[in-house]
């Protein structure tokens, strides 16, 4: 535990070099890393989304590759493709690497892409592979992608689909700063400071190891049924949700509580930790039905009910 804290403090102070504010969306992204699993972040234009990752990337020595999602972007864009080449005179195909080999892929503005390169995702995402033709090639580990998507611009956009959207271990909603946030940025932006150098903090095979203490973190068998209530009541509320949560829901919350122990520095899971990752964990998952809409009710609103229910 203590290895644990200790590294995230210092995670945490490398960031804030760089970023100001948004702590709680640096500890769902931790948490999705910590579960080895991908996350989807939501927000409107200009929040540091771009900069946020980069920098944990960096502080966790982790390779770093960006995809712009464009109408036109193929999926070979993403995985690479086979180039004819002349070695020593003769003429061979040479598999040349697209973005997707890196340890932290940002997929930016995800709803931008067509289905069909949405769908080269897919693979990566849960096998951790990429299939090309008749070979298959492992991609590097760690390995995690981490999509954005504006919640305003719809005009040519695609939304992406419920198999893809649950892939995602976490749908993370990034928030503006607040004023006293915001002023610090400005002063950090507009004056001429020296360069900020980044530490490196972790290094993949410590963070191997870290993911292997989140499956240890001990949950107690009452806080494990309330998790699968939770789950369970999407499913059965249907004067809220239409359409609930898969099994996959309920191991995503399990993980996603451990995890966020496990970076708070604590060896149990506690009902807080549940609630708080419920939010995240389901709002992507859940069809909110025509009568809550009707209402004015947001995925979020239909989670805090379910956990007065529960």
């Amino acid at each position: 535990m203590k290895e644990v804290k200790d590294s995230i403090d210092k995670v945490y102070k490398e960031i804030e070099k760089i970023i100001i504010g948004q702590r709680e969306v640096i500890n769902e992204i931790l948490v999705a890393i910590f579960c080895n699993s991908n996350a989807l972040l939501e927000s409107y234009p200009g929040l540091g989304k771009t900069t946020m990752i980069k920098a944990i990337s960096d502080i966790m020595s982790l390779s770093f590759s960006r995809v712009q999602s464009t109408p036109d972007l193929m999926p070979s864009d993403i995985t690479g493709t086979y180039v004819l080449e002349e070695n020593n005179g003769k003429r061979e195909f040479k598999f040349h690497k697209g973005p997707i080999f890196a340890n932290i892929v940002l997929v930016d503005e995800i709803n931008r892409a067509t289905p069909k390169t949405q769908s080269a995702l897919l693979e990566a995402m849960q096998e951790k592979q990429v299939t090309l033709g008749n070979q298959t090639i492992k991609l590097d580990r760690p390995f995690f992608i981490l999509a954005t998507q504006n919640p305003i611009e719809q005009e040519g956009t695609y939304p992406l689909p419920e198999a893809q959207s649950d892939r995602f271990l976490l749908k993370i909603k990034v928030d503006y700063p607040t004023f006293e946030e915001e002023e610090l940025i400005v002063d950090r932006f507009t004056e001429i400071k020296k360069e900020v150098t980044i530490n490196k903090i972790i290094d993949a095979k410590t963070l191997t190891q870290f993911q292997k203490y989140t499956k240890d973190v001990p949950i107690a068998k009452d806080l494990k049924k309330r998790v699968l209530k939770i789950v369970t009541k999407t499913r059965s509320e249907k004067d809220l949700i239409e359409y609930g949560a898969s099994p996959r829901a309920s191991i995503g919350l399990v993980l996603a509580s451990k995890a966020l122990a496990l970076i708070e520095g604590r060896n149990y899971v506690s009902k807080q930790d549940i609630e708080k990752m419920a939010y995240p964990v389901l709002r992507h998952r859940i069809i909110l039905n025509f009568e809550a809409e009707r209402k004015g009710m947001t995925t979020d609103d239909a989670v805090t009910e379910l956990l007065k229910r529960t």
